[in-house]
């Protein structure tokens, strides 16, 4: 039987059929198409329904249930005119996916007589079991009772999968006892606290301010490659990521495929997901290759927070979704290949403020200046006192194999700001050490918007080693997966931001109350501050070992593995910092340690398996077979006489390939006797840390080594899984 991978090279040399996707429309003209917006909601409610929705989309109020059902009635309106039948409430469990439910709006009256309905609890909220979703031991099996809870300022939107449209609400995810089961409801308390932080800290420079938003724009990288030669590779299917393949003669050194002309096929792709998630109100606007080859990238225009991590879990649906009907596979594996790039998903981070000021930028005035410097300074500071639960909140098995190498950052959190910033901090914390005070023009005006361009000339060539970098208005996280849920990263920020800038105002207020003026007062925090936390930053080479050694002498944290990142979570600092905001309770907290280990578990252990399996169906029988070849070769030159020097080499390469056959079997028989003593372990953070050392660190890379050796050994024809070389360079 000819083998998956000839089968798809086939297809490949024969050309397959091209998608024709439709693209001439204008992308206004279908932007927003499939969501319920507050244009929309105008034609659709009535006056006091559409004030009722606007005043809960914008201000955070509570929709009373009456208006509830004028909402809903709405929503249902609206849908039914594009030809949906049935609704769900989207929400996203704790699994790193997003979730649904499908009901249908038919129902039948008590006589019997058949209707569309949708009721405002419907619309408010649902029961889906909870019982199977990830949980951490805050419900019981038996206690199956969970609730979603209708998110307004998120907008319902239309999926449309095939010839099928769905009405979607997005949704929180509670137990029956209120813990929260997914990834929204902290993120949402979290943009609530530092709301609050950052008006009150905001209120000494402008009184108008009311409102402060995070904002967030999401950069996706993704690998593409051709479904048929990634369907020939379990490991592709089963793990997102190749855990054998040796690397090709060409990888990414020519640097070719960075910004290079989009292929034909994957441009049609591109083109594709692109108007889906227009017609969901995703606001993508760049689209180009990476570095390595297929590999690309995606960005959108920056949106407030919540808005923009529904989005990024969206669109990440409609990536893989679209992928198939070109025939095409999206990975969005951290790392689906060893030797090139991985795939990150850098989050650029700012504030907003509801006067129009991006809190994240210099200023024109001296009050501005020192409003940015205030906000700034505040950053550095909650980065370099949380960097334990930053370096948690990124942490996965797939993100492991990407951090430190191949432009991702490395586990060390630092922060990178560029020269002239650096010289502005310096200037500050010695002219405000050495007796600041009120006349001190040279020091409240920091002329930084006169130097603007020398920021961003400086910014532009930013350190794409630092896991957390200021580009001019923003702070990049360049240290997320990508695969990733956003929410995660984005929680963990922002709670770190408002209660570091709760304690910037206590600190404030108490000076301010012995008699400092108010801007010397900020100032002498400001340099408060600079001294305490600058040991986080860094602007050289964060790959070098000097830097591992410098970072030791700094007393920043250096965890490699998910396991150990990931007590982060359950410190009594860290408990703190959220039961004092609000956002996780104690309970919630181990939960979500506890799942987040078993997630890691999981994960090592199938690629574990997979490695066994595919070492032992795939890998060893197409090397036998080649060696059989390989000695029926020698018999016959012995029988023909020939001196042994005319078949030396084709016995040396036979004792090699014995060789490694030898070390893949043993290694392979040792992993699962390592992964059944991990097994046997019923501490979850025990179990996870021996997956890690015990099963992976030991065996992972042995069992790769030999394997690709062999591959370069045998016979191209009996070798069954698709090569580098064909996977990253043929579509």
């Amino acid at each position: 039987m000819e083998s998956l991978r000839f089968k798809a090279l086939d297809n490949l040399s024969n050309g397959l059929p091209k998608i024709k996707v439709e693209g001439s429309q204008k992308i206004t003209a279908i932007f927003n198409e499939n969501v319920f917006t507050l244009e929309t909601a105008r034609k659709y409610l009535s006056d006091e329904a559409f004030k009722s929705l606007k005043a809960s989309v914008k201000g955070g109020k509570k929709i009373d249930r009456n208006m509830g059902s004028q909402i809903a009635n709405g929503i249902r309106a609206w849908a039914e005119e594009k030809g949906v039948t049935h609704f769900t409430h989207w929400f996203q469990p704790l699994t790193g996916l997003s979730a649904e439910k499908h009901d249908s709006f038919f129902t039948l009256k008590s006589d019997g007589t058949p209707i569309e309905e949708f009721e405002g609890a419907a619309l408010i909220q649902q029961e889906p079991d909870a019982s199977s979703f990830p949980n951490g031991g805050l419900r019981a099996t038996f206690e199956a009772r969970g609730y979603t809870a209708w998110d307004p300022s998120s907008p319902a939107f239309i999926m449309e999968i095939g010839q099928g449209k769905t009405l979607c609400i997005p949704t929180i995810f509670i137990s029956y006892t209120g813990e929260s089961l997914d990834t929204k409801t902290p993120l949402l308390k979290a943009l609530v606290a530092l709301d609050k932080a950052a008006v009150d800290v905001c209120q000494y420079f402008d009184k108008n301010v009311t409102k402060v938003t995070a904002t967030l724009g999401w950069e996706q990288e993704y690998f593409v490659v051709d479904a048929g030669l990634a369907n020939a590779r379990p490991d592709l299917v089963l793990t997102g990521r190749t855990v054998y393949g040796h690397a090709p003669a060409k990888g990414q050194q020519l640097d070719d495929h960075y910004f290079g002309a989009i292929p034909e096929r994957v441009y049609a792709y591109m083109r594709d997901f692109e108007q889906e998630s227009y017609k969901l109100g995703i606001p993508i606007r760049t689209r180009h290759n990476e570095v390595a080859p297929a590999q690309f990238e995606c960005a959108p225009i920056f949106e407030e927070t919540n808005l923009a991590v529904d989005h990024n879990t969206l669109l990440m649906d409609i990536m893989e979704r679209v992928a198939k009907r070109h025939g095409l596979k999206c990975l969005l594996h951290e790392k689906p290949f060893a030797g090139i790039n991985g795939s990150g998903k850098h989050n650029n981070w700012s504030l907003a403020t509801d006067t129009g000021v991006n809190l994240l930028a210099p200023g024109k005035t001296p009050k501005t200046n020192l409003m940015f410097l205030a906000f700034f300074v505040n950053s550095i500071k909650a980065v370099h006192d949380y960097a334990d639960l930053l370096r948690a909140s990124i942490a996965s098995a797939g993100n492991d194999h990407r951090l430190g190498a191949n432009e991702a950052p490395p586990a060390i959190i630092s922060i990178f700001i560029g020269k002239y910033l650096t010289e502005v901090l310096n200037q500050v914390e010695t002219r405000v050490s050495d007796k600041f005070d009120e006349q001190d023009e040279a020091m409240l005006k920091l002329d930084i918007h006169k130097s603007i361009p020398e920021l961003m000339l400086d910014n532009t060539d930013r350190n794409r080693t630092s896991p957390f970098a200021f580009t001019g208005n923003k702070f990049e996280f360049r240290a997320v997966g990508s695969s990733a849920n956003c929410a995660n990263a984005m929680t963990a920020l922002n709670s770190i931001m408002a209660d570091t800038l709760k304690s910037f105002k206590v600190d404030v207020d108490a000076l301010i109350e012995k008699g400092e003026k108010k801007e010397v007062a900020i100032m002498q925090i400001i340099q408060k501050y600079i001294v305490e936390s600058k040991s986080v930053l860094f602007e050289g080479d964060g790959y070098s070992e000097e830097w591992a050694k410098e970072a030791e002498k700094r007393g920043l944290p250096n965890v490699k593995t998910t396991p150990l990142a990931l007590d982060a979570y359950v410190t009594e600092k860290v408990k703190h910092l959220f039961s004092s905001n609000e956002i996780y309770n104690h309970p919630e907290l181990e939960a979500r340690h506890e799942i987040m280990l078993e997630a890691y578990i999981k994960k090592v252990q199938i690629e574990a398996r997979v490695m066994g399996d595919l070492a032992t169906t795939f890998i060893l029988p197409s090397a036998v077979k080649y060696q059989n070849v390989l000695i029926k070769n020698i018999l016959g030159l012995k029988e023909a006489g020939l001196a042994e020097t005319a078949y030396a080499n084709q016995k040396q390469v036979l004792e090699t390939i014995s060789n490694h056959i030898n070390i893949v079997s043993d290694n392979v028989e040792k992993m699962i006797e390592a992964r059944k003593k991990a097994n046997e372990l019923t501490d979850t953070r025990e179990m996870a840390i021996a997956y890690c050392d015990n099963v992976k660190g030991k065996y992972f890379d042995v069992i790769r080594y030999n394997v690709d050796k062999l591959e370069l050994l045998v016979d191209d024809a009996f070798w069954l899984l698709p090569k580098y070389r064909e996977i990253l360079f043929l579509r």
